[in-house]
């Protein structure tokens, strides 16, 4: 079963409103890193519907993650994930995936690498949406799982208003921002920033002046390139905040060009193009 039809297999174990939006589960998350094989019955649901039985291992000593104890704003809460052992094409994370266990879509986003470059770090926005342990869960090219979570406390962050009036979120729909430091690394590696303008509609907010909740609508898939070669792809959900932001780290090369392609929920595509020199924005 591919990474998208397991989450079209969870969010069908969400109940339907009237006007047809699919409702999904709910959660948020941090601590320090832990292990929670047995994570209550929402944990096992999810963990069946993606991995089986497989065994899944601390990765206290692969992955690193860090998110808030308490959210200062439900909708937007910060993840970042660093790898710590080195990715190379003989030893790699494979797919990594990004659970809210108690959010009414829990898998928010599942990164697909193919361990040609060494990403070590990866930054994102999240809704939360009651308090939740936050995983990350790691499968690596020899068939391994290891997981590290953290529990957050935060809530309502999936029925959040969006902040954008919607005239103004439908004209900048779709646009990109490409942000580079302006140095690199000693080791070259720089960390980049990608904005993309979405509202990230998650079917649960409620419109005051229609009275109506507002239609899902968000980013389902993303493919990052460099110079023709994938760097990375995103399969994700509702989980995600609104104008969805993702750092990435990569080494850039003089001269070369990134592309960007993005597909959503209704089905529209959006495209763009950026030249990196190494350092400096595109």
């Amino acid at each position: 079963m591919t990474t998208v039809s397991k989450l079209k297999q969870l969010e069908a174990s969400a109940s339907v409103k009237s006007l047809g939006l699919l409702l999904f589960l709910t959660a948020a998350a941090i601590s320090s890193p832990v292990v929670a094989e047995d994570g209550g019955e929402r944990w096992q649901e999810i963990k069946s519907s993606l991995f089986g039985n497989r065994e899944i291992q601390d990765g206290s000593s692969t992955l690193s993650l860090e998110t808030p104890y308490r959210a200062m704003d439900a909708a937007v809460v910060p993840v970042d994930i660093s790898s710590l052992v080195p990715q190379t094409p003989q030893q790699y994370i494979e797919n990594l995936y990004l659970v809210i266990d108690n959010n009414p879509s829990p898998v928010a986003a599942v990164f697909h690498f193919l361990g040609k470059r060494d990403w070590q770090s990866l930054s994102t926005r999240v809704r939360v949406n009651a308090y939740t342990d936050v995983r990350v869960v790691a499968e690596t090219s020899e068939g391994k799982i290891y997981m590290v979570s953290n529990f957050v406390k935060a809530s309502g962050g999936c029925s959040a208003p969006p902040t954008k009036d919607p005239v103004a979120a439908a004209a900048n729909l779709g646009r990109m921002k490409f942000k580079l430091p302006e140095a690199t690394t000693d080791s070259g590696r720089v960390l980049a920033q990608l904005l993309i303008k979405h509202p990230n509609n998650s079917g649960l907010q409620f419109d005051q002046v229609s009275r109506n909740y507002i239609p899902a609508d968000f980013i389902r898939n993303i493919e990052v390139s460099y110079n023709g070669e994938l760097l990375f792809s995103v399969d994700s959900d509702i989980s995600i905040s609104e104008d969805p932001s993702i750092r990435f780290g990569f080494e850039p090369e003089a001269g070369g060009k990134l592309e960007v392609s993005v597909k959503d929920s209704t089905g529209r595509t959006f495209a763009e193009t950026f030249g990196v020199t190494g350092g400096g924005n595109g």
